[in-house]
């Protein structure tokens, strides 16, 4: 009489769990994870053994432990989380107290920028203000103006070219770069 599954697993468990979390510490390059992802793959390897019989139980298991893995890294790649990146990690400590020489030179930017808007062609103004302010989406405001989409999609994007030429001297700071400083102005 064949062994009920329940009998084989503690063996399988004993024979396999040193080799299956090396295995795994390679793939996922932490121990830590390893050892989670052993856990949920000997969990799905018990609950398939109450279903049907396993005739290879440990290239089972190695296999639905490879492919958890796998799918965790696929999971890293879309929304990677790092306990070592720091850089974002948002301090409560409280925010300086702008001072008068910063005061002075938020409020030079703003007129810059609202004599900028002021100056762009009014269809990109009218579109750009209507995206951006009153925050529509480029098919209500084709809707609203009687234009085709692609015309606001293109008004909008030359509205966002224009201010960039006119505030790149602001937006390039010390330490930061053309680039940065363009994704800087398509927030406004």
């Amino acid at each position: 009489m064949p062994e009920t599954p329940p009998a084989r697993f503690p063996a399988l468990y004993e024979a396999t769990l040193a080799p299956l979390k090396r295995y795994l510490a390679r793939l996922l390059g932490s121990h830590n994870d390893a050892q989670d992802l052993a856990h949920d793959a000997y969990a799905r390897v018990y609950k398939a053994m109450h279903v049907q019989p396993i005739e290879q139980p440990k290239a089972f298991l190695f296999t639905t432990a490879r492919r958890l893995a796998l799918n965790q890294i696929k999971r890293r790649r879309i929304a990677p989380i790092s306990d070592a990146d720091n850089s974002k990690i948002i301090e409560f400590t409280p925010a300086e107290t702008p001072n008068v020489e910063r005061l002075v030179m938020a409020r030079e930017e703003w007129t810059r920028l609202e004599t900028a808007i002021a100056s762009l062609p009014p269809g990109c103004r009218q579109v750009l203000l209507l995206c951006k302010v009153e925050q529509q989406t480029h098919a209500e405001i084709g809707a609203a103006l009687g234009i085709a989409v692609s015309t606001v999609e293109k008004q909008h994007a030359r509205a966002l070219r224009l201010l960039r030429v006119a505030m790149q001297d602001v937006l390039e700071t010390p330490g930061q770069n053309s680039t940065e400083a363009s994704d800087h102005v398509a927030d406004y």
